[in-house]
């Protein structure tokens, strides 16, 4: 794609791309694919109710410019900025997922999101000594040049920001940039887009809700190197981050627990199934370390999105009769209907923006 075509840092280019992004339906891989097919946002959604008259559904209602430029003009007042994903300051690990944000929210200091980043996560009703334990680790790794990722939550993310926050700490929140979650946190929130890094996803004045935490989640493992789990319990949003960044091929560590507490379960549970187990921050470093942040796709280089043909009428038929309500691999898909990758990938994003298919993790999709 060449940005001379569509420049993200333009304001009328800023405004399509954002249109595009706000509009329902349009997910992080099928924004990539969009643009990667079109070549500008505007020309995407030009073609939006052709896509989705395909899919058999009726087009979804496209944002309008001004709640483009609104939403722009709000975080411009709030002391942030919108960062689209090939802009060269875009974070680069977070740019190699496959469902990397479109947009992101920043206010503070982005050079931090270039430096080794770490993310540590853990339960909100954390012990004393678990909370005291994170903030020793998150300065320590902070006093060695790494920025601390969380996500502002109650016990584990709140002691990880406080530890590193005269270092170099990255919150990502769930909602909106200016919207603090929990509430008790929002000095802390203030304090961090004044000397670390605060990222949102959302549209400024979002409220968070539950839906969101996952899609938070995805964005802290995707910007770190490697995430530290310190106390979960099974089936927590802490250990939701530490399968995403294992998914993404990062680093998933574990501090250890005592084995009659129900917090230190999902920790033990991690290093039995192959986590590393840290005790201190120069075990964290020793394991990161060899990766080479200059060595990731640079911002702009590339979408990473697949190429898309033309479909017509029968291979649609055989991708739908393939689907279910139960999610299935997108590669499994292509190996059953026997179809090149272009055109199943093209018959997914025709039934996305129709409404009748669902987008999952791990590359996934199910009927909606």
């Amino acid at each position: 794609m060449s940005r001379g075509d569509d420049n993200a840092n333009d304001g009328e280019a800023a405004t399509a791309r954002l249109r595009l992004i706000r509009t329902p339906k349009v997910g992080p891989v099928t924004y990539r694919q969009l643009i990667a097919r079109f070549g500008s946002a505007d020309a995407a959604i030009a073609a939006l109710p052709m896509l989705a008259s395909r899919g058999g559904g009726a087009p979804p209602p496209i944002a309008t410019d001004d709640d483009a430029r609104r939403e722009i003009a709000r975080a411009a007042k709030l002391g942030a900025r919108h960062l689209f994903l090939d802009d060269a300051d875009y974070p680069p690990l977070l740019c190699e997922l496959d469902n990397a944000p479109a947009a992101i929210v920043v206010r503070g200091d982005i050079a931090l999101a270039r430096r080794t980043c770490i993310a540590m996560v853990g339960a909100r009703n954390a012990s004393a000594a678990a909370c005291r334990f994170a903030r020793s680790l998150a300065h320590d790794l902070a006093a060695e040049g790494a920025s601390v990722v969380s996500g502002l939550a109650r016990g584990i993310d709140t002691a990880a920001h406080v530890g590193s926050l005269d270092g170099g700490t990255i919150a990502v929140i769930a909602g909106g940039i200016d919207i603090a979650y929990p509430p008790e946190n929002a000095a802390l929130q203030d304090r961090i887009a004044e000397t670390g890094l605060l990222i949102a996803e959302m549209p400024p004045g979002t409220e968070p809700r539950a839906r969101h935490f996952p899609y938070r989640n995805r964005i802290i493992a995707g910007l770190s190197v490697g995430t530290v789990v310190v106390e979960a319990v099974p089936k927590s949003g802490s250990l939701i981050t530490a399968r995403l960044a294992g998914e993404a091929g990062r680093e998933v560590m574990a501090v250890p627990g005592h084995p009659l507490d129900p917090r230190a379960q999902g920790c033990n549970l991690l290093i039995r199934e192959g986590a590393t187990l840290v005790q201190s921050a120069a075990d964290i470093l020793e394991q990161v370390r060899p990766i080479d942040v200059r060595a990731v796709r640079a911002p702009g280089s590339s979408y990473g999105a697949p190429p898309l043909e033309d479909a017509n009428d029968a291979d649609r038929r055989v991708v739908v009769a393939l689907l279910a309500p139960v999610p299935v691999a997108v590669d499994e898909l292509i190996r059953q209907a026997g179809l090149s990758p272009a055109i199943v990938q093209t018959v997914l994003l025709e039934l996305e923006l129709a409404g009748r298919i669902e987008r999952h993790a791990g590359a996934r999709v199910s009927l909606s």
